[in-house]
C-alpha cells in the first residue's frame, strides 16, 4: 500500500507511548526516510513514499518504539548549530550543555591565545563548539574511551576544525604537562540509583553514572585540575540540578575561589565555575 507524506506524519500517534515528543520524532525519522529535510516534508504533503522509504520508515518507527534514541537512529545530533555524528559509543548532546559553550565564550577573551582543555569530551561537543567560535584557541579534548574518541574525530575532520587536538586518557591524565587558561567537563554525574536511568539504558552508562550520590569524578577532576591550571585559570562543570550545593563544598574543599552557579535555559542549577587562587 502506497502511502504520502501527511498520511506518514500522522503515524506520529503509534510513538505517544514511547516519546515525550512524538510529532518532531515521527518528522525526523520520515526526513531521515525519505532523504528529504523537515520543511520539504510541510511543502509536499501530499508526496508519495516510494515502496523502499515506506519500509526504512516502518524499520525506524519500530526502532523508536523500542527505545532507540533518534539521535541514534539518525546518526546524528544538533548541538550550537553544529551537526555532529554520535553513536552509542558516546553521550547524546544535551540542549542544556549549551550552557557551558555559553559561559566559556563570555568568560575569556576572544583576541587572546586561549588554551582550554575538554575533559570526557565525547562526541566533541563542547570541544568544537568553543572551537568553531575561536579559531585562535587552542582546544584539547580528551576520552579514555577510544570508541568515543573516534566519533570526535569524525566531527573534527568534518567541521575542519584544525585548533582541536583529542587525546585519548582518562581525565587531567591524557593532558600534556601545560597550563590551562580553563578546564571545562560535563562528566558522569548520575547516581546508581537515580529513577532517570531507566530512560537512559541506551546510552554508555560510563559516560552518565558516578560513584558517591553521582560525584565521584567530579571530585577526582576537581584534585586533578589545579596541577595544570594556570593562577587564577577557571573550571567549569556541569552537574545535576540537585548538585549544586555538594559541588560547591566540594569545591571549597579543594581550595578553589570565586565559585558561581550558572542556571540553564529551564532555570535549573546546571554548571558551576570556580578559580585556582
Amino acid at each position: 500500500m502506497v502511502i504520502r507524506v501527511g498520511e506518514a506524519l500522522r503515524r506520529s500517534s503509534e510513538l505517544k507511548e514511547f516519546s515525550r515528543t512524538p510529532q518532531l520524532d515521527a518528522q525526523l525519522l520520515l526526513a531521515a526516510a525519505m532523504e528529504r529535510e523537515r520543511t520539504w516534508l510541510y511543502t509536499w504533503p501530499e508526496a508519495l513514499l516510494t515502496a523502499t522509504q515506506e519500509l526504512d520508515y516502518d524499520h525506524l518507527l519500530d526502532s523508536r518504539k523500542r527505545g532507540q534514541p533518534v539521535a541514534y537512529l539518525l546518526g546524528y545530533q544538533e548541538f550550537w548549530s553544529l551537526k555532529l555524528k554520535v553513536s552509542p559509543a558516546t553521550l547524546i548532546p544535551r540542549p542544556e550543555t549549551e550552557l557551558l559553550v555559553e559561559v566559556v565564550l563570555k568568560l575569556l577573551d576572544a583576541d587572546r591565545v586561549i588554551r582550554l582543555a575538554d575533559l570526557g569530551t565525547g562526541s566533541g561537543a563542547i570541544a568544537l563548539a568553543v572551537a568553531s567560535e575561536r579559531t585562535n584557541w587552542q582546544v584539547i579534548g580528551t576520552d579514555r574511551q577510544a570508541g568515543a574518541l573516534a566519533v570526535a574525530e569524525t566531527n573534527r575532520l568534518a567541521l575542519g576544525l584544525h585548533n582541536v587536538t583529542l587525546l585519548e586518557g582518562d581525565w587531567c591524565a591524557a593532558l600534556p604537562p601545560e597550563k590551562f587558561d580553563l578546564i571545562v567537563s560535563n562528566p558522569p554525574y548520575v547516581a546508581a540509583d537515580d529513577p532517570h536511568l531507566e530512560a537512559l539504558l541506551c546510552e554508555p552508562s560510563t559516560a552518565l553514572v558516578a560513584a558517591l550520590d553521582g560525584l565521584a569524578d567530579i571530585e577526582k577532576i576537581a584534585g586533578q585540575a589545579k596541577a595544570y591550571l594556570k593562577q587564577t585559570g577557571y573550571l567549569l562543570f556541569e552537574h545535576g540540578c540537585q548538585q549544586a550545593d555538594a559541588v560547591r563544598q566540594l569545591l571549597h574543599d579543594c581550595g578553589y575561589i570565586n565559585i558561581q552557579l550558572f542556571r540553564d535555559i529551564a532555570g535549573l542549577d546546571r554548571a558551576t565555575l570556580c578559580q585556582v587562587p
